[in-house]
C-alpha cells in the first residue's frame, strides 16, 4: 500500500501549498480580486459551488422569516454588493434579510448571503455593520465551505484507498462534485475564521470604511453574548478568542492597511434604516399582543370573543436611543 500513503500525502501537499503561497499574496492590496485567493485544491468548480448554495439556501428560506420591507432590503443589498465589488469573491452575491433577534451573518458557497435584523439593530454605525458582513464574504471568497468539504472527501480517500481504482483521480472528483453538502459539514474552523478575520478587514477598508470599528463590533458581540447568554449567534464559537483574535486585528490594521485622513463610519442611511427595523418591530409586537401572542382564543357560544384581562407585562418592547457615534 505504499501508493497509497505516498497518494495522500501528494494530496495533504497539494492541499498546503496553495495556502503558503497565497498568504503572501494576500497582503497586496492593490491586487484584490486577482490574488487567487480560494485556490488550491477543491472538487467542485464555482458553477458547483452555486449550485450547491442556491439548494442550501432554499432550504433556509423554507424555514427563516424573510423581512419583506423593500427600503431595508434595498439598503443591504446596496451595501453588500459594495462590499463584494472590493472583494477576491469570484460569484455574485444574493443578499435576504433574516427577521431574527440572534446577532448573526450567515454567507453560504456561492454567494448566498443572509442578514440577521438582529445584527443591524447591535451595530451601532454603518461601519461595524459593514464590518461583520465583510468577515461573511470573505468565507465565501476563499471558499471555505467547499475547500472544507474537499478536505472532508479526502480524508475518506484515505479510508477507503480503493475508490479510486479503475476511475482514476477524475472521475472520483467529478463524482464528489455530484454530492450535496449538509448546512452543518459548513462549519469553519479557526484558521478559517483567522483568514475571514484578515480578508474582510481589507475588503471594508477597500470599501472605505474605518477598520477600527471591525475591532469595536466583535468586541461589542462577545461583550453581549457574556452578558445576554443565546442572544449571538452559535457560529461564532468557532472563533478565536477575543484577545488573541483583537491583537491579530490590530496588528494588520497598523501594518498593513495606510492610515487614511477619513473613513466612512456612518451615514444618514443606516440610522434611518435601523430606526424603521426597530418600529417594523415593534409593529410586530404589537401585532402579537392584539392577537394574544398565539395563544388560543376563547368565544361564546353564540360566537362572539370572551373578554380576556389586559396584558399587564409588556416586556421585550424594543426601545430607541441615541449614541454617540464612534470614530468621529
Amino acid at each position: 500500500m505504499r501508493w497509497h500513503s505516498t497518494f495522500v500525502a501528494g494530496l495533504a501537499l497539494a492541499l498546503a501549498l496553495p495556502l503558503a503561497a497565497q498568504s503572501a499574496n494576500e497582503k497586496n492590496l492593490n491586487d484584490i480580486g486577482h490574488r487567487g485567493v480560494g485556490d488550491g485544491m477543491n472538487f467542485y468548480s464555482l458553477e458547483k459551488e452555486i449550485a450547491l448554495g442556491k439548494g442550501l439556501a432554499q432550504q433556509f428560506d423554507a424555514t427563516a422569516r424573510i423581512e419583506k420591507d423593500p427600503v431595508v432590503n434595498e439598503y443591504i443589498n446596496r451595501l453588500t454588493q459594495n462590499l463584494v465589488r472590493h472583494s477576491d469573491a469570484k460569484v455574485p452575491f444574493t443578499v435576504r434579510v433574516v427577521e431574527s433577534p440572534e446577532v448573526n451573518a450567515e454567507a453560504l458557497p456561492g454567494g448566498y448571503f443572509f442578514v440577521n435584523t438582529g445584527l443591524i439593530l447591535a451595530a451601532d454605525n454603518e461601519s461595524e455593520l459593514a464590518g461583520v458582513m465583510a468577515h461573511e464574504i470573505a468565507h465565501v471568497a476563499a471558499r471555505h465551505g467547499t475547500r472544507n468539504a474537499t478536505k472532508g472527501e479526502l480524508i475518506n480517500y484515505a479510508t477507503f484507498p480503493l475508490i479510486f481504482v479503475g476511475g482514476g483521480i477524475g472521475m472520483a472528483a467529478r463524482s464528489v462534485a455530484e454530492i450535496a453538502v449538509p448546512l452543518g459539514f459548513l462549519k469553519f474552523d479557526r484558521s478559517d475564521e483567522q483568514e475571514a478575520d484578515y480578508l474582510g478587514l481589507q475588503y471594508m477598508y477597500e470599501a472605505g470604511y474605518d477598520p477600527q470599528s471591525f475591532v469595536q463590533m466583535f468586541e461589542k458581540i462577545l461583550s453581549q453574548e457574556k452578558k445576554q447568554p443565546g442572544t449571538v449567534a452559535k457560529a461564532f464559537s468557532t472563533h478565536p478568542p477575543t484577545p488573541s483574535r483583537i491583537n491579530s486585528s490590530e496588528k494588520e490594521i497598523a501594518n498593513l492597511l495606510p492610515s487614511r485622513p477619513e473613513y466612512v463610519v456612518d451615514t444618514s442611511e443606516f440610522d434611518q434604516v435601523k430606526a424603521r427595523l426597530a418600529m417594523l418591530e415593534h409593529q410586530d409586537e404589537t401585532q402579537l399582543k392584539l392577537h394574544g401572542q398565539g395563544k388560543p382564543s376563547l368565544i361564546n357560544p353564540n360566537g362572539t370573543p370572551v373578554n380576556a384581562p389586559p396584558d399587564t407585562n409588556p416586556q421585550g418592547r424594543p426601545t430607541l436611543e441615541h449614541r454617540p457615534d464612534e470614530g468621529k
